[in-house]
């Protein structure tokens, strides 16, 4: 678990990056409605998460940016006992400050009379508009106020600057606390996989083993990190396939896109095997491609490289297996020139990871790649995926998708892979299936 001393940390890096003279900004996430009285789980916005650890919804971040420091203050529910009967315990006031940090805690019912006054005498204000619309037309309102005094009895600022900038650049680097949570995400995602593995024959159905990673990670402090895909034959190469419901058949592969969230941190993996437990030839060999270029995108992840350059190298390989199999069918200067290859290999190579399963952080600076820096983390995850309607490739690879998908660590020593835990050569593959 991250402790108070990191959240606290975090908030004065914050502070300390907008400048003195700064208020920010951050609201709690809302509640979604599922159906009727029903809600969705509760799930708190990873910019609050990320500088404060709460975990409770209509809740408010103000940072006041300071000579000495700065200061924070939490507005949020006060206990309530009747609440707390159906819902179990909240933190109120007095647990902001002694359980969380913050230097002041006020109930957030309060939050339109205190708020405007902390407002004064502040140079900008740093907030994201957009993701609640009536508390913007709230503080556009008040800054409109402010603007038509036309005697100021204190300076008050006049524009408001988008916070993710700032705030995700700090997101992008992962702490040591962060990796462990990270690293524990990855452990129990890749028992999931595991599990899926030994259990999966002909005859049971995408839906028994969503089951069965749901189990596992539930039992492991965990819950899942996104909806996971499970898709047999066919359905692999449906990118977002969520349905998960039909029977796997003897002789198709099963592609399993799915991850755990712990701590708020995700994992995500993905592998790709045999529902009966041995690879076709003509499968085994479309998936040495992959994860040929997978391992060697993996190579690829070490500080001062360009992030594009680990999704060049995985392309080029992935590339050049395709035609070597006849499934592409010109020159490789000229399937790489042209984007031939995007035919079969649709997407990018990774995205960050952490407290979003994509998440934040900028892919360029200044229109050229970012360089990879210690402290990242992402996904490298090559594809490729030949849908049925494809009558220009051989039949036995229609309806195979492939894709395999660990989570890296850019590290000073090269990439540390936290989801190892989990096989993918064949050889390992096929052994652990005939357990």
């Amino acid at each position: 678990m991250i402790k108070q001393k990191e959240f606290a940390k975090r908030r004065l890096q914050l502070m300390d990056m907008v400048g003195e003279g700064a208020v920010t900004i951050i609201r709690a996430a809302s509640e979604k409605i599922r159906n009727n009285d029903a809600h969705y789980p509760y799930r708190q916005d990873s910019d609050f998460l990320y500088l404060s650890g709460f975990q409770e919804p209509e809740a408010m971040m103000v940072l006041l940016s300071g000579e000495n420091e700065g200061q924070s203050i939490l507005f949020c529910r006060e206990r309530d006992r009747y609440y707390e009967l159906w819902n179990g315990p909240m933190a109120g006031t007095r647990g902001a400050l002694e359980d969380y940090g913050f230097d002041q805690a006020w109930p957030v019912s309060e939050m339109k009379r205190r708020l405007p006054k902390l407002l004064h005498d502040r140079d900008r204000i740093y907030y994201d508009l957009g993701k609640d619309s009536e508390f913007d037309q709230l503080l556009i309102g008040w800054m409109n106020e402010f603007r038509s005094k036309t005697r100021k009895k204190f300076h008050t600022p006049d524009e408001i600057t988008a916070l993710d900038n700032n705030l995700h650049e700090l997101r992008l680097f992962k702490s040591r606390t962060e990796i462990t949570a990270m690293k524990k995400a990855a452990r129990v995602a890749a028992s999931a996989h595991r599990r899926a593995m030994r259990i999966c024959k002909p005859g049971l159905t995408e839906a028994d083993i969503h089951a069965e990673l749901l189990h596992t990670f539930t039992s492991n402090q965990c819950e899942s990190a996104y909806v996971p895909i499970v898709g047999g034959g066919a359905n692999a190469c449906i990118l977002h396939y969520i349905r998960n419901r039909d029977p796997l058949n003897d002789g198709d592969l099963l592609l399993i896109d799915a991850g755990a969230e712990y701590d708020g941190y995700a994992s995500d993996i993905t592998r790709t095997f045999p529902v009966n437990g041995k690879y076709t030839g003509a499968q085994k060999e479309l998936y040495e491609v992959v994860l040929a270029a997978q391992l060697a995108a993996i190579e690829a992840v070490r500080p001062g490289t360009p992030w594009e350059h680990v999704h060049e190298v995985a392309v080029r390989v992935a590339t050049e297996g395709m035609i070597e199999l006849g499934i592409l069918k010109s020159s490789l200067d000229e399937a790489l020139e042209d984007e031939h290859f995007k035919e079969f290999y649709v997407h990018n190579t990774g995205h960050w990871l952490g407290l979003d399963v994509h998440d934040v952080g900028e892919y360029e600076i200044d229109g050229h790649s970012r360089v990879l820096e210690a402290g990242m983390v992402l996904t490298v995850e090559p594809g490729i995926y030949i849908p049925p309607s494809a009558t220009s490739v051989a039949e036995d690879w229609r309806g195979v998708g492939i894709r395999i998908e660990d989570d890296v660590a850019v590290t000073r020593d090269g990439p540390d892979v936290l989801t190892s835990d989990v096989c993918k050569t064949i050889n390992e593959v096929e052994a652990l299936m005939a357990e």
